[in-house]
């Protein structure tokens, strides 16, 4: 496939320029000295000649157009290619078949790919309903959890005829949301999801892995929420339970039927959430919850352990800090939290887990400021350069952690890297 020169790049960059520029004459009425004035350009010259406009000319010309600053320049610096695609030579079920073979490997780029190829040669609503369903899968991999929202938006936009697409597209739309903390939206996917299951239990696979998702979403949704909402703790804490024990049969059964060892993982998963249900219930000792989360996740780097395996031992990390953070202090908080909070960064790094790493960021803010109060002062906090790194693509992809973001940045001293 050719690819294009630094000069057709800025020249399809000045197209989609020139075409905002219309939209934004049409939309607005304005003459071409009027557009010029409010984009505080020269009417002849109301784009930079090489095709890469500066900030202060986006944000003018997002104001005129309504639009989000993204949007428009996503539009000009990731312009459609002009003219027809070039032919694909394979079937889009030969390609869809690569692009689950990239997901198993963990090939997210690849996959992405495969799934815009997948768009470019769909010639049916299920078709580009399921290209889009794959594209979410490598944005999720990838930890671009907006840019999944909605691709799976957009697969869902489709008049799609097989209920079990629509099934796993409607799922995967909750866990985003989920994932993302946009909770009450998630619980409200996957109650309307649960119900329907419900009133007809599915038999093929696709379906009944959508509806033990389902419930591992709701469960999780219900068990973050009991944290957030401490006046509703008991009946979140109740309800994540039945929905995570749930999930677990689900899972559980699915994987021994299949033998697929990604579903072990997710079932894994769901236990060590119960296990924090159950502490915040009164169900179950803390301290005796720690200790089998702690060692749930010792050997965890001496293994072969990889996907949904190893993922599941980085969110009982996550959990084990939730009932440390939330049901001790003083020193056993700090060596629970010194055992637990590096072990699930290491698994994070490991995976690339963006989702872990706002966790884990957000906890050892949480466990700074217990240590500030219980000290009387601000006790010293240094971070190196590399978290920061990681640090700032976290609050990229997490628009609700990027206060938090900021509030590290503020409160810890950068040090240099090992």
């Amino acid at each position: 496939m050719h690819e294009p020169t630094a000069i057709e790049s800025a020249a399809s960059r000045r197209g989609a320029q020139e075409r905002l520029l219309q939209l934004a004459g049409m939309y607005r009425g304005l003459s071409r000295r009027e557009l010029a004035q409010a984009l505080g350009r020269d009417p002849s010259n109301l784009f930079p000649p090489n095709g890469n406009p500066k900030l202060d000319y986006l944000a003018r010309l997002a104001g005129v157009l309504d639009w989000p600053l993204g949007d428009v320049a996503e539009a000009i610096l990731v312009a459609p290619e002009d003219g027809s695609p070039e032919a694909d030579d394979e079937t889009f079920a030969d390609i869809d078949t690569k692009a689950k073979a990239a997901h198993m490997a963990g090939d997210y780029a690849a996959m992405r790919t495969l799934a815009e190829r997948m768009e470019r040669v769909a010639t049916m609503p299920d078709q580009r309903a399921l290209a889009a369903l794959r594209e979410g899968g490598a944005w999720d991999g990838m930890g671009r959890y907006t840019a999944q929202l909605e691709a799976i938006r957009r697969g869902l936009q489709e008049d799609v005829t097989r209920p079990d697409l629509r099934l796993l597209l409607r799922s995967n739309l909750a866990n985003a949301h989920y994932t993302l903390w946009y909770l009450f939206e998630a619980r409200s996917m996957a109650r309307e999801l649960i119900d329907g299951f419900d009133r007809e239990a599915p038999s093929a696979r696709p379906a009944r892995a959508a509806r033990a998702f389902s419930h591992y979403v709701l469960g999780n949704t219900d068990r973050r929420l009991l944290g957030q909402q401490p006046e509703n703790r008991v009946r979140f804490a109740r309800t994540a339970f039945a929905s995570l024990r749930e999930a677990k049969a689900r899972y559980d059964a699915l994987a021994a039927e299949f033998d697929h060892d990604g579903w072990r993982g997710v079932a894994n998963t769901c236990r060590g959430a119960i296990i924090e249900s159950e502490v915040a219930l009164g169900d179950r000792d803390p301290e005796s919850a720690l200790d089998e989360l702690t060692g749930g996740v010792e050997g965890w780097d001496t293994g072969d352990d990889a996907g949904d395996r190893l993922e599941s031992r980085g969110w009982w990390c996550i959990f084990g800090c939730n009932i440390a953070l939330r049901h001790l202090d003083g020193r056993e908080l700090q060596r629970h939290m010194a055992k637990l909070a590096p072990t699930g960064s290491a698994i994070a790094a490991r995976l690339g887990n963006w989702a872990m790493r706002e966790r884990l960021f957000t906890l050892e803010l949480m466990q700074r400021q217990r240590l500030n109060e219980l000290a009387g002062f601000a006790v010293d906090w240094t971070i190196r350069q590399d978290d920061v790194k990681v640090l700032v693509g976290t609050m990229g992809r997490f628009p609700s952690f990027r206060n938090t973001g900021w509030r590290i940045l503020q409160e810890a001293t950068v040090v240099g890297s090992n």
